[in-house]
């Protein structure tokens, strides 16, 4: 059989890291001094040589590696799942019992460490080898795969054939026990290479794992229908030229530089660096007089604007004076059923609608009859994003409309000249840095360094009258 070590594409993938532990394993179980103890296996009243049973394979594993009985029993799972142990009783179910059921070490000429399945031509040997011992009794699955494989390698089919007859020839020359070794190896390969459908295939991972094993794409006129849908939907998408983008990224850059606490550092003082939390305190959700360059902020977008508290406080007391404080409200209405409690959200959705969306509602809002019509056929289902329609359409409203007025309005241009300008304390940045202090020596240190210098004038006085008499 030739084992086929590239993927679609051509490319020969890495190995998985999992496969490389598992080999080591299984080469330590096999050594003939440390590893399992082999002994003939009876099944049925067929005699299998070196075999083992599970029970033994859960105990050196619990022997050797020093672990429990249940991780002993999942690494033993593991190796039965991957191929590297086969079962002689039930060949089609790969996990591993703990009882006196018989078991053999996998060919390494089957392992999985290659992860690459077979080609289709062996697949389609195996299969029709199958078929004609067993004539024609084959599992629903299989029938499906020996159907398709026959049409898709129909010019191949004589040579699958003969191949087939020949393989079943020689087999039968060999002994019973021997059919039965071979036969289950087989079959363990290619439960794991070609696994029945809805069966996880475990030689796949990353982005390019298939929930169903081994599906195909089927090129009917519905799969060129969402070829052509999606490459529509491809050229109609709005691309932007790089200048531009980098140009309005270069102008973005320039309008928050002033407001980068990293690029520009912050007043009074840097909280990430200090222990003062004024920078904290002087920004907060319910500050009386906010800073300047919070309320220059506001100015920048009118996401900017309803993204602070305290700017949406400001906004919905400008919009009072305007009489139109209701679409506010609305938004921050519709921002709760999106965020609140799933529980809550069906008593929310009612809520919304009877205070603004119903007819003669207290805080009606004016929306356009499509979106009305969508968002009440909505509301009979409620779930989180029922008001999106509607409250896009408010906020454009607004955006367009209320926030270039706020923006030229007295009580912005006031907040603005009022806003408070932090002044910069300096103090120590780190501990470390700071001036060193000395400590008080100990009063006996003191005493006995009084007493030295007592000595030392005596003498000092009589050397120096010696010094002048000699003179």
């Amino acid at each position: 059989m030739t084992i086929n070590t590239l993927n679609q594409g051509g490319v020969q993938r890495e190995q998985m890291p999992c496969l490389t532990k598992m080999e080591r394993v299984i080469v330590s179980m096999q050594d003939p001094d440390m590893g399992m103890k082999m002994r003939n296996q009876r099944l049925l009243i067929t005699v299998i040589p070196h075999a083992m049973t599970g029970r033994d394979i859960v105990d050196w594993l619990i022997q050797k590696y020093t672990i429990t009985e249940e991780e002993a029993l999942h690494i033993g799972n593991l190796l039965v799942k991957y191929g590297y142990i086969y079962p002689l009783k039930e060949p089609r179910n790969l996990c591993l019992k703990q009882d006196e059921t018989p078991y053999r070490f996998q060919t390494p000429y089957y392992w999985t460490s290659t992860r690459w399945p077979a080609s289709e031509l062996d697949y389609a040997i195996y299969l029709a080898k199958k078929n004609i011992r067993k004539q024609g009794e084959l599992i629903e699955y299989e029938k499906e795969c020996y159907n398709a494989l026959h049409k898709r390698i129909n010019h191949t089919w004589d040579f699958v054939v003969m191949q087939a007859r020949e393989q079943l020839r020689a087999s039968k020359q060999r002994r019973k026990a021997d059919r039965i070794v071979l036969e289950c190896q087989e079959q363990a390969y290619w439960l794991i290479n070609r696994p029945p459908p809805g069966v996880m295939d475990i030689l796949e991972q990353g982005p390019d794992r298939r929930n169903v094993a081994n599906t195909r794409v089927q090129l009917n006129a519905e799969f060129y229908k969402k070829e052509i849908e999606q490459n529509r939907r491809g050229l109609g998408r709005n691309r932007i030229k790089s200048s531009i983008c980098l140009e309005s990224f270069v102008k973005y850059c320039e309008q928050y530089q002033d407001h980068d606490p990293i690029m520009q550092g912050c007043l009074p003082s840097n909280p990430w660096i200090t222990d003062d939390i004024m920078y904290w305190n002087m920004n907060s959700e319910t500050v009386t007089m906010p800073t300047k360059l919070r309320v220059e902020r506001w100015s920048f977008s009118f996401m900017e604007l309803l993204n602070d508290p305290l700017g949406r406080k400001e906004l919905l007391t400008y919009l009072e004076k305007e009489f139109s404080a209701e679409n506010l409200c609305f938004w921050q209405a519709c921002e709760e059923v999106r965020h609140g409690e799933a529980s809550k959200i069906a008593a929310k959705v009612d809520e919304v609608y009877k205070q603004f969306l119903a007819p003669g509602a207290s805080r009606w809002v004016n929306i356009d009859s499509k979106t009305m019509e969508k968002t009440l056929e909505g509301i009979k289902h409620p779930h989180r994003f029922v008001l999106d329609d509607a409250q896009m359409h408010i906020y454009f409203l607004m955006k367009k409309d209320s926030y270039p007025r706020y923006l030229k309005s007295e009580l912005y241009k006031n907040l603005l000249g009022k806003a408070i300008v932090p002044q910069e304390t300096k103090k120590s940045v780190f501990p470390f840095m700071r001036r060193q202090r000395h400590s008080s020596p100990s009063p006996a240190l003191v005493t006995q360094t009084a007493e030295d210098n007592g000595k030392a004038q005596p003498s000092a006085a009589k050397a120096n009258a010696g010094t002048a008499s000699q003179i």
